[in-house]
């Protein structure tokens, strides 16, 4: 088999990782780059491979036998451990992709210019190296001593050495190509991702995600992640996030913020979405009241099942919150009209699609009260095998409801997010 020479970062983070016997190991994420004042060009000592389980590894640039035929080709054992990002290590999609430099052209001039992909090549018995830049240029560069002029926009590859500025973090890096190579990941896996960078290039990528998916994944970041970016970002676009996020977390986020924070964000959000949250903060967290959401299924009795199951098919429900339906009288926004009962996803499966849900309601689970503790809260759910239960008030009008993933993220250990994939142990090889 032939020995692998050159590969541009951005095609091989596309690529499957095969092992000698053809099995498939992973995926390639990113590759990890060093940078050293002795030597002239950054080497490339390794590849982040996404491997099953969604576990980012490190494979060696040592273990790489080949990139041809549009694999990559390892041999030798893979340390399945978690892989951990150390302090002089650079991460070329993730870091490099978007960064602002300036090169040196061939009539000596200097431009400002972005970086769109890194070229990596076997350096004989060295290993790899960066050797090439494929940058955009930001400024138009006129025609002189008869070479050929460049436009603003155009793109052209450098050789690293006329480039300056690569390894050093510059504002308002761009964050599109990081994204676009990390598209395909669940909002929990962008979310390890994103936890990984440093605080600067977290804000970058936060201001570069709609307001939806940045949503979704600061729901799965660490405590200390949710608040440094909603710190970061400006007011009004704080305050639309929060209201994209389920209601129950964005209360969380909410009450780790100083009070004069908090209440400028209410002052922001829609007055609905803002009393909804106010009256969750006004619970201990540890309570069903603290624990629900106040977004429910919520219907009429006399809607049809057939309705209730165009409701519960809605892309942005969570599966917990789809798999229950809260039948109560109107109003049918919280604090509803009185509470009836509950449908399972399964009864409605199993019903002619004109019939009213209300005709199907289990009545026989019993309603929390928003003072009902965490414990009596996973007592009810593991006693009646149920995925979410109702929460109303002494009135019996519906307030909220607490589903099983809002207990579990109680439950479990705090840094449970950072730790989630550190349960493999480590083969033998390691990291040199």
């Amino acid at each position: 088999m032939s020995t692998p020479t050159r590969a541009f970062v951005g095609r091989l983070s596309e690529l499957d990782v095969f092992d000698p016997l053809g099995d498939k190991v992973g995926r390639v994420r990113d590759v990890v780059v060093t940078f050293s004042a002795s030597r002239a060009r950054p080497r490339a000592i390794g590849l982040v491979v996404e491997v099953p389980g969604r576990r980012r590894v490190f494979v060696p640039m040592t273990r790489v036998t080949s990139v041809e035929g549009g694999q990559v080709i390892t041999t030798g054992l893979v340390n399945m451990r978690r892989f951990e990002q150390r302090p002089n290590e650079t991460l070329v999609v993730a870091e490099l992709f978007e960064r602002p430099v300036q090169v040196s052209t061939e009539g000596g001039e200097v431009v400002a210019a972005t970086v769109q992909d890194i070229g990596i090549e076997q350096m004989g018995t060295r290993g790899w190296g960066v050797a090439r830049v494929a940058v955009r240029l930001e400024t138009s560069r006129p025609t002189r001593l008869g070479l050929l002029g460049r436009r603003r926009g155009e793109t052209f590859v450098a050789t690293v050495e006329d480039v300056r500025g690569l390894r050093d973090a510059s504002e308002g890096q761009g964050a599109a190509k990081l994204l676009e190579t990390y598209e395909d990941l669940k909002p929990a896996d962008l979310a390890e991702v994103i936890h990984d960078l440093s605080p600067q290039r977290r804000a970058e990528v936060a201001a570069a995600l709609g307001d939806e998916r940045l949503a979704d994944v600061i729901e799965e970041l660490p405590e200390d992640d949710q608040v440094e970016i909603i710190a970061g970002l400006e007011v009004s676009r704080a305050a639309d996030v929060l209201e994209a996020m389920e209601p129950d977390d964005a209360a969380d986020l909410l009450s780790e913020l100083p009070a004069e924070r908090r209440e400028e964000l209410l002052q922001k959000m829609e007055p609905d979405e803002a009393a909804d949250l106010r009256r969750l903060l006004t619970y201990d967290e540890n309570t069903a009241g603290g624990l629900m959401t106040t977004e429910p299924v919520i219907l009429g009795p006399e809607a049809s099942i057939a309705e209730a199951l165009a409701v519960v098919r809605r892309q942005e429900l969570s599966t917990a919150l789809a798999t229950t339906v809260f039948v109560c009288r109107p109003p049918l926004e919280t604090p509803t009209g009185k509470f009836l009962g509950i449908v399972h996803i399964q009864r409605l499966l199993r019903e002619p699609p004109h019939n009213p849900v209300g005709g199907i309601l289990d009545k026989d689970v019993e309603p929390l009260l928003p003072t009902a503790s965490l414990g009596q809260v996973t007592r009810m759910l593991a006693t009646y095998d149920l995925v979410g239960m109702p929460v109303v008030d002494e009135e019996g009008h519906l307030l909220g409801a607490v589903t099983v993933d809002d207990v579990l993220d109680h439950i479990l250990p705090e840094d449970w997010r950072e730790e989630r994939h550190d349960v493999v142990p480590p083969s033998e090889v390691t990291r040199g």
